[in-house]
């Protein structure tokens, strides 16, 4: 899923985190720290008097904190208030709030299908010109069509992140002449390796995520589609241009099942297989620090995980305390190939204000302010990949960056909300739990919208 899903997978923290910003005119003067804002940077956008913006998401606590910072100085010179609440309940509540007339000014909704729907019920303020000329210049086509319905160009994106990383310990490699897999075939006997050794299970999962449990196997089937597949395949997947129980589906499947479903795999440092569907996301790759696991799959985004409050106690680096590697093709010939997700910032109030916030975060200049407070990357062109906070962010940045990546938003993201937010993430649960792969793909694809 994902939110991604890195705005999905900030959604699953419990509780509500709430930050809010409220700084009047543009004045230089910082209440925080005592410094200076160039309002240099932000002439374009106007400066306004008593206006307002309410901003809702599913961005809670350390990073709803650096997100606030990343707009203090626009907030300042524009005089513009900013108030940023935060809930774990934003997702299920956002179009409840819309019909009823009661949403934030801007929502930041981190699925493509959940912004497909409330377009679809009349809410959404088409962007402004402002907007759509920085998403021309700074973002692929692709991206653009993500924040598009039905030919209206509702919102541009915010961050990013890709999916289908391998945490590993460098230490760990190293100490036992492990190579980097360059190939699918070389992950499976890797983790065969590990699992024949005896000292613990080559693999941590965790698919618990509130009411979003099993999205963390979603993102699995999905890169093994991609990998597998193509990008074509995956395409038509994702439209039911293919069934969900179509052939190509189960071999995905099969192929995760070979980990997720095998006690001779899973699950490192937590327990038996069935421990995958209790264990939080957020927690399941850390019994790699204690040496009781030695692999995780989760997105870029898992980097914040490693030091919640904000440290850096956990180094990650390749020659850290952990690192990452991109899951690896099916041939090591084939082009990179991944995939990944994004917020997008949608309107439900058409005012000046609203449209200069939202032209601000379209921006390469607030993608590279947020970027470089650290724990994010963003797919916005005009980002230089060294303000990341971490070596593998800037990899990530790069691989964005790169028109040769084969990218792909996250296929749960892209399907409608009864399948990619409902019946796969709940198949997943059941498939893990020890349902059958044909009954479960089958369950989804019954569960596909007629229209």
């Amino acid at each position: 899923m994902r939110i991604h899903r890195r705005g999905r997978v900030l959604a699953a923290v419990a509780g509500v985190g709430i930050a809010t910003l409220a700084l009047a005119g543009c004045t230089g003067d910082m209440e925080e720290g005592g410094g200076e804002a160039d309002c240099s940077d932000y002439e374009e956008y106007g400066t306004f008097e008593d206006a307002a913006v309410t901003i809702g998401g599913t961005i809670l606590d350390l990073e709803a904190d650096r997100l606030v910072e990343s707009w203090s100085d626009f907030a300042e010179c524009t005089g513009i208030e900013i108030d940023y609440q935060g809930s774990s309940e934003f997702e299920a509540q956002i179009a409840v709030l819309a019909e009823g007339g009661n949403a934030p000014d801007i929502g930041i909704v981190p699925q493509p299908g959940l912004l497909a729907r409330l377009a679809q019920g009349g809410w959404l303020i088409p962007a402004s010109e402002a907007v759509e000329a920085n998403v021309d210049e700074f973002w692929s086509e692709d991206w653009k069509t993500y924040g598009t319905y039905d030919g209206t160009f509702y919102a541009a994106p915010l961050m990013a992140s890709i999916k289908g990383y391998i945490w590993y310990s460098p230490t760990e490699f190293e100490e036992n002449g492990w190579e980097i897999p360059a190939t699918l075939d070389d992950l499976s006997a890797l983790s065969q390796e590990i699992a024949d050794a005896g000292d613990h299970k080559p693999w941590c999962v965790g698919l618990e995520s509130g009411e979003a449990t099993g999205w963390p196997g979603t993102d699995w089937i999905e890169d093994y589609m991609l990998r597998l597949h193509g990008a074509d395949v995956y395409d038509q997947w994702v439209t039911h241009g293919i069934p969900f129980n179509d052939p190509q589906v189960v071999e995905a499947f099969d192929a995760v099942g070979e980990y997720l479903k095998n006690d001779d795999m899973v699950n490192g440092g937590i327990g038996d297989v069935s421990t995958q569907i209790s264990e939080a996301f957020q927690t399941a790759g850390l019994p790699i620090l204690d040496g009781e696991c030695s692999l995780h799959h989760q997105a870029s985004f898992y980097e914040t995980f490693w030091n919640p409050e904000g440290g850096d106690e956990v180094q990650v680096a390749s020659d850290g305390d952990i690192f990452g590697f991109l899951l690896p093709p099916a041939n090591a010939e084939d082009p990179l190939s991944v995939t990944g997700g994004g917020e997008f910032p949608v309107a439900f109030r058409d005012a000046e204000e609203v449209e200069a916030v939202r032209a601000y975060l379209s921006s390469d200049t607030w993608a590279n302010n947020r970027v470089s407070l650290g724990g994010v990357i963003s797919a916005n062109t005009g980002v230089d990949p060294e303000n990341a906070s971490s070596e593998l962010l800037v990899q990530s940045i790069e691989i964005l960056q790169d028109p040769e990546t084969t990218f792909r938003f996250d296929g749960s993201d892209l399907m409608p909300g009864a399948v990619g937010a409902a019946s796969f993430w709940q198949g997943i649960v059941e498939w893990v739990g020890g349902a059958d792969t044909q009954s479960v793909v089958n369950e989804i694809e019954a569960s596909w919208p007629a229209s």
